[in-house]
């Protein structure tokens, strides 16, 4: 019975007689759990509602930016100058609020825009 509570989603499995602390602190660590999922979901709306205001080719070098690619590499990859592959990269940035790479890097991974990498045996 308790596999199947907690596959169902049950975060904590009380068994009887239960004890006042031990019910309380299960309800606690509960509303904190859904505090978080909560705070995570509005900053993934956040995130997904600053990415839709980028430019087709925005969109394009974040995803590159993303994959470690540098700004010649992209241009190469895309047959744009180097110049016009930053210009894009600080203008998406910009307007994600990025104030680093990685942290650039870690919003488009947040936002799933890396395709997971194939495992070779």
């Amino acid at each position: 019975m308790s596999v199947q509570a907690m596959k169902s989603g049950a975060i904590e499995f009380l068994t009887k007689p239960v004890h006042d602390q031990e019910l309380l602190d299960a309800i606690q660590f509960g509303l904190t759990r859904d505090r978080a999922r909560r705070e995570n979901e509005s900053e993934l709306a956040d995130l997904r509602k600053r990415f839709a205001t980028l430019s087709p080719r925005e969109r394009e070098i974040m995803i590159h930016v993303a994959r470690g690619r540098l700004s010649k590499q992209i241009a190469g990859d895309i047959g744009i100058a180097q110049a016009t592959v930053k210009v894009h990269r600080s203008r998406a940035m910009r307007k994600m609020n990025a104030r680093s790479l990685p942290e650039f890097g870690q919003m488009a991974a947040k936002l799933n825009l890396m395709p997971e990498k194939s495992h070779r045996s």
